[in-house]
């Protein structure tokens, strides 16, 4: 297990350099987005990771790696935006957006380490598309949960299907660093 703890960390850490990186570039600017808007950024890379694993080729040099990158950015992102709510603001307190990502990262880490624990890491077994099907299934999972105004009768909220994401992203981080 502290394999794995090692090179999720690892993963998150390379996440959240990305993450700090495009906030000094662009600043804040997905603070005007609504979380539908957000869920749909990490479907889009989602949907691009299934096109070309069923293609078996890509057009568009843009890495596998930073598909899965930017699912468990947008998923930390969406997290926050529901902390905060979708009120635009101009520029937000990057120490404190970058506190809150650490938070995030950290639920989604202790999450995997319970499940990691009763599942016995049977995600090693599993192929990296199992993960982006997964991933999409969460999406519309949340896209319903969004359609019910964030109600669900006997099923996790949104905030669980995204730490999911992240996890399931993650994953196949740790898989593909493996192959190389």
């Amino acid at each position: 297990m502290s394999q794995t703890s090692q090179q999720y960390d690892s993963q998150i850490n390379l996440c959240r350099d990305i993450f700090q990186k495009k906030t000094q570039d662009y600043g804040t600017s997905w603070r005007v987005m609504r979380i539908p808007s957000l869920i749909d950024q990490v479907f889009i890379k989602a949907q691009r990771l299934r096109s070309i694993e069923e293609k078996g080729e890509q057009k568009v040099n843009d890495s596998i790696e930073g598909e899965y990158i930017g699912i468990i950015n947008y998923s930390i992102i969406t997290l926050i935006q529901m902390q905060l709510g979708d009120a635009f603001e101009e520029e937000a307190d990057y120490a404190n957006l970058f506190r809150l990502y650490d938070e995030e990262a950290a639920q989604a880490k202790a999450l995997m380490e319970q499940k990691n624990h009763d599942y016995g890491e049977a995600w090693r077994e599993m192929w990296i598309s199992s993960f982006t099907d997964l991933i999409l299934s969460k999406l519309l999972r949340i896209r319903q949960i969004l359609q019910n105004k964030g109600k669900t009768i006997a099923s996790e909220g949104i905030d669980a299907n995204l730490y999911d994401m992240i996890n399931y992203a993650v994953f196949a981080l740790i898989k593909l660093s493996e192959k190389k």
